[in-house]
């Protein structure tokens, strides 16, 4: 298994149009499909899937720059956001591997990187305990969003 920038890579176009989340997912994360369209023409917003076998279990988009900058006052740090797993491999442990993957993923592809922050619904218990079983931190600051309170979490590298 390995985490692979999304690139607009052919083979991978069945697979993004048919990954599939509950509504209740959709609502905090999105689709890849519509994630990569929002990405496209960033330059600081970079799509990564988890490869396993030509499958791709995991999504997610690391941003860089303005996109952190709600989040932490560290010019260094990269936002996790959009993070997902396909709904038929939920449960597999294709999550918690692509969060340990990033840290060496982000070592090398981004060295001046030193820390992965992330916002993470108070409500998504599920997610928050991931988050943490994987080495991210509640920093203690909260947003108030229209879909509930956002915790911030934090990782340094």
């Amino acid at each position: 298994m390995e985490l692979t920038a999304y690139t607009g890579q052919k083979e991978y176009a069945r697979q993004i149009e048919s990954y599939q989340l509950p509504d209740k997912q959709i609502l905090f994360s999105g689709l890849p499909a519509t994630a990569i369209k929002l990405a496209e023409g960033d330059p600081d917003k970079y799509p990564i899937f988890l490869v396993d076998d030509q499958q791709l279990p995991v999504f997610f988009i690391l941003h860089k720059n303005e996109g952190v900058k709600p989040y932490t006052a560290n010019d260094q740090a990269m936002l996790l956001r959009s993070f997902s797993t396909n709904f038929i491999y939920q449960g597999m442990g294709y999550a918690k591997t692509a969060l340990k993957l990033l840290d060496s993923y982000v070592h090398d592809h981004f060295p001046e990187i030193n820390e992965i922050v992330l916002a993470v619904n108070a409500a998504n218990q599920p997610a928050i305990c991931l988050y943490q079983a994987c080495g991210y931190q509640e920093t203690g600051d909260v947003i108030k969003t229209e879909y509930g309170r956002l915790l911030i979490l934090s990782k340094k590298l």
